[in-house]
């Protein structure tokens, strides 16, 4: 499945293209089987950020983030980053990504934990509404606000569309990124 979200970047004008792949890449992290999502983002046709994002869903269906390798570029190639990490890995932990019944009520939660190099968390806010995109205007839709606290000037607000993911972002506090999905995933 290809996901391709199209949106500028920091300085609000730099156009960009943010594409997501489902591969068929798995790895055992923790014991659990864990796919591969490829995210690659574009500036003006060229890829200058790569990352391979590992996921596994529980049988109560959270969907944990279980590590990633992120790939930066260097001399024209793709090299591992300090920040890529894996879950049990120099004490880097999985984080929920998406709760299966997620709720305003329940808080926040950790999306990955690896002191130092990466630290998210995100808040559900509940429904996001109607919300208009270039590939199509969604009914049914989640919110939630992502922030770090290796980044506290930084938050992103994220849109999700069950069957789909994420349809929309937008930085609500730091710099001017902000992407929605351009096409349906085929």
């Amino acid at each position: 499945m290809k996901i391709p979200l199209v949106g500028t970047a920091e300085n609000g004008k730099t156009p960009q293209t943010d594409v997501s792949i489902v591969t068929n890449r798995t790895q055992k992290i923790l014991g659990a089987p864990s796919l591969g999502v490829r995210d690659t983002v574009y500036q003006r046709g060229t890829p200058i950020e790569r990352t391979i994002d590992y996921y596994a869903q529980d049988k109560q269906g959270n969907v944990w983030y279980m590590g990633e390798d992120a790939l930066d570029l260097k001399n024209g190639h793709f090299v591992k980053a300090p920040d890529s990490w894996r879950g049990g890995v120099h004490g880097a932990q999985p984080g929920i990504i998406m709760p299966a019944h997620p709720s305003p009520s329940g808080g926040s939660y950790r999306q990955e934990y690896y002191p130092g190099h990466a630290m998210d968390q995100a808040h559900v806010l509940g429904s996001g509404g109607n919300v208009k995109t270039p590939a199509k205007t969604f009914h049914t839709t989640l919110t939630t606000v992502e922030s770090s606290v290796l980044e506290p000037g930084l938050s992103e607000q994220k849109w999700y569309v069950r069957g789909v993911g994420e349809i929309k972002e937008t930085v609500v506090k730091g710099n001017h990124e902000h992407f929605a999905l351009s096409s349906l995933p085929r």
